[in-house]
């Protein structure tokens, strides 16, 4: 964590930021990103501007704005400095970006970043271990659409290039897998697209840009469900998408053309969230290791699923590409049915049984992931039980799991 890097190239950045092109940390970037002074003026945080309607002086300046709405205000719809805030700091976080666009939730950026990408009559390369409304998408609009969608081993790497086409448009990876945590050669995809004339997409929630630059790492679009990490604190739905120069366009032109808007409050909820994400992760990342650790020495636990663990499918590109780790991670119990798993969850007092993760509560679901996979089949030894360990005591948490584990034991006979 804590990591410097050099200044994104994002989009619409002042000729200062231009100029001076140092390299500062992680945490400095965080706390300094999108906060100009136009926009800020004076204040620490961005205010929050809420507007439908914009007026305008004469018909001479409406005409004006109207040839490139970007940074200026023109109509609600298009932002305000509250969310151009957010977009620019998340632009910052990417080197190599030329911007970033803000959406109502992760699952509306998928869809936007695909639906600028494809056309009828296109294929898309899937990640079989997707995110399951990631995959309901490509399984029903987009086939609506007349787009053919083939899935794929998320350990494929280089070998993508045999299932490409010359139908095949664009490549979509999620490293790791928000359910079963395989981590994708994102780097060795990226090059096999580049040289086929392939886009690629990459849903990179579990990691954010502050753990692995993914424009940095070769991919044209990068994907985030800032509901996330990036609010951090539950209490707001985002999504965004950080595209390169070539992108960028089309990446615009198909967000404004199907109205996608996010409200200035919780673009706000999401800029605040933002400045801590540093310290949050490496709380996150520091305890849900702990944890795992611990779950590897239960008798209950058949196999722990975490990307930082060299049993873990990709682990060697984990630590070869990631600066660290989240704190959303699985367990695979050994044998037991649903039932002894419900019993384990359903008494659980520290862990909310609730989907998404990110925040600074601690939560828990149960997965079955032989449903949502048809290009490799998924196998396991028992029930599949994933974690998000929030920023509670690590101990605290670990004696409520063992008292989920030994209800389990009980159940499981």
């Amino acid at each position: 964590m804590g990591r410097g890097y050099g200044h994104a190239q994002g989009h619409g950045r002042g000729v200062n930021d231009r100029e001076k092109e140092k390299t500062v940390g992680d945490a400095t970037r965080l706390v300094q990103a999108g906060r100009r002074k136009e926009w800020t003026q004076g204040i620490v945080n961005p205010p929050v501007w809420r507007a439908s309607t914009i007026l305008y002086d004469s018909i001479a300046e409406m005409r004006e704005r109207n040839r490139d709405t970007h940074h200026k205000l023109y109509y609600g719809r298009r932002g305000t400095p509250t969310q151009w805030s957010l977009a620019d700091a998340l632009t910052e976080m990417e080197p190599g970006a030329e911007g970033t666009l803000l959406y109502p939730s992760g699952v509306a950026a998928v869809t936007t970043a695909l639906l600028a990408v494809l056309r009828p009559g296109d294929e898309l390369l899937m990640v079989d271990s997707a995110y399951e409304p990631t995959r309901a998408f490509c399984n029903g609009l987009l086939k609506t659409f007349g787009i053919t969608t083939v899935y794929y081993d998320p350990l494929i790497g280089t070998g993508i290039s045999d299932l490409i086409t010359d139908q095949t448009r664009a490549i979509f990876m999620e490293s790791p897998g928000s359910l079963t945590f395989e981590v994708q050669d994102v780097p060795a995809i990226c090059a096999v697209a580049k040289a086929r004339g392939v886009v690629t997409l990459l849903d990179n929630t579990w990691a954010t840009p502050l753990l692995f630059p993914a424009i940095e790492k070769g991919v044209d679009l990068s994907i985030l469900a800032c509901t996330k990490y990036i609010v951090g604190h539950s209490d707001a739905m985002l999504g965004s998408v950080t595209a390169n120069a070539a992108w960028w366009p089309k990446l615009r032109h198909i967000t404004h053309a199907l109205g996608q808007h996010v409200g200035p409050d919780d673009a706000y909820l999401a800029s605040r969230g933002l400045r801590t994400l540093d310290v949050r992760l490496a709380r996150h990342q520091e305890s849900a290791l702990a944890i795992a650790e611990w779950l590897r020495t239960r008798d209950e636990v058949a196999r722990v699923l975490h990307p930082a663990f060299a049993d873990c499918p990709g682990n060697d590109i984990f630590q070869r590409d990631f600066r660290g780790a989240s704190g959303l991670f699985a367990f695979i119990l050994k044998g037991g049915d649903d039932a002894a798993r419900t019993a384990l969850i359903d008494g659980l007092d520290l862990f909310g049984i609730g989907f998404s993760w990110g925040g600074y509560e601690s939560l828990v679901i149960p997965a079955d992931p032989e449903k949502l996979r048809s290009a490799v089949k998924w196998e396991a030894e028992g029930p599949l039980v994933r974690l998000q360990i929030g920023l509670e005591d690590a101990d605290d948490l670990i004696a409520d799991l063992a008292a989920g584990l030994d209800r389990f034991r009980a159940a499981r006979g």
